[in-house]
């Protein structure tokens, strides 16, 4: 008998809480916080401060981060009275820690709803905070939907991994975490390969990413890196037989298909985007992702296999705020969907149909 499969990939822009400095329907908010923090950090950084540029950096991001303090203290004071204690680095030690902004029961329901709606038996999720919380959602807003979930923590600072919830039992993980060196690991979140077990015996292989985003003062370093990341992932895919094994790369890559960084993974012969197969002449109909113009910087990618049990795919647009806009009114939000604060992502889910 043959066995369908539905697999699927969304950034979920985390499922509880987000980071407050990225909680901004205008992303440009986002960006130019990084520069005043990559600008703190530089700082605090040097071993002879300068004062008056610290209190004035921390001054446009004191509503987004905390700075702890483990020896010593950085700052004395509040307010119009706060001063920076220490001449240089050698004087504390500390951390800077992200607040956080809680969603709304809207926000988290109409997350839940483009899950639902995709219902695919293997679900690729971006920008989860942990497993627990993958576990969480699960009962508490897609109604035990899955039975299997996986999540492990990345390097992201801030709390934001790559996960899976999966309808087929996880047969096992290998993590990428420490690619690379102590000081400049090559994921900035993880690549997992998780290894799931299907109906029929057969075993679907997932490289699940998140790349370097494009944000931030620094454009040369972010490209450099996410297409170091792409030769990575590149590199782990030569463990395969993409003629033979069923080997999913999915998530979301942060550029588009003809970007330079990305052309690592366009140059694998057997590796297919469903959404070219979907759309083979119509780019602009394999759009998952709006910042001024629509354009798709999610993926599933598949082996000769897969692309040869490929029966159709898509993306489920109406959890994206003003997506009717971007449609030219060809697609209509949820009708929960009041604000960009209800949005359940700025992303599209894709999904793709298999009949292996």
């Amino acid at each position: 008998m043959p066995t369908d499969l539905r697999i699927g990939t969304f950034n979920v822009e985390n499922l509880f809480s987000r980071v407050r400095m990225f909680d901004h329907y205008d992303h440009s908010v986002g960006d130019r916080k990084l520069q005043a923090l990559a600008g703190l950090e530089r700082e605090l950084g040097r071993a002879t401060y300068d004062k008056p540029e610290i209190l004035r950096l921390y001054g446009i991001l004191q509503d987004y981060i905390k700075i702890n303090a483990v020896r010593g203290k950085l700052f004395r004071g509040s307010g119009s009275r706060r001063r920076v204690v220490p001449a240089g680095m050698a004087g504390w030690d500390g951390f800077i820690e992200f607040k956080r902004a809680q969603f709304t029961d809207v926000t988290r329901r109409n997350t839940g709803r483009v899950i639902r709606a995709v219902n695919a038996d293997v679900m690729c999720i971006i920008e989860a905070e942990d497993r627990p919380t993958l576990q969480r959602f699960d009962s508490d807003v897609l109604g035990r939907l899955y039975e299997y979930n996986m999540l492990v923590d990345g390097n992201d600072q801030r709390g934001i991994d790559v996960g899976v919830y999966s309808k087929l039992p996880l047969e096992g993980l290998w993590t990428h975490i420490h690619d690379g060196t102590r000081r400049s690991r090559i994921f900035s979140r993880d690549c997992p390969e998780i290894e799931i077990l299907l109906p029929d015996g057969e075993t679907l292989w997932l490289l699940i990413n998140h790349l370097k985003s494009k944000s931030g003062p620094n454009q040369r370093y972010n490209d450099t890196r996410r297409r170091r990341q792409a030769e990575r992932v590149a590199e782990i895919l030569e463990w395969y037989d993409l003629r033979r094994d069923l080997v999913v790369v999915a998530g979301d890559l942060n550029d588009t298909p003809d970007s330079r960084p990305l052309e690592p993974l366009r140059g694998i012969a057997d590796l297919h985007d469903v959404l070219e197969l979907q759309y083979p002449d119509d780019p602009d109909a394999r759009w998952t992702y709006h910042y001024r113009t629509n354009e798709q910087i999610d993926y599933l990618l598949v082996s000769e296999p897969l692309r040869n049990a490929f029966v159709r795919a898509g993306v489920e647009r109406r959890g994206i705020h003003r997506v009717d806009r971007y449609t030219n009114g060809a697609t209509r939000p949820f009708s929960t969907m009041k604000s960009w604060r209800d949005a359940a992502s700025d992303h599209g889910a894709v999904w793709a149909d298999f009949r292996l």
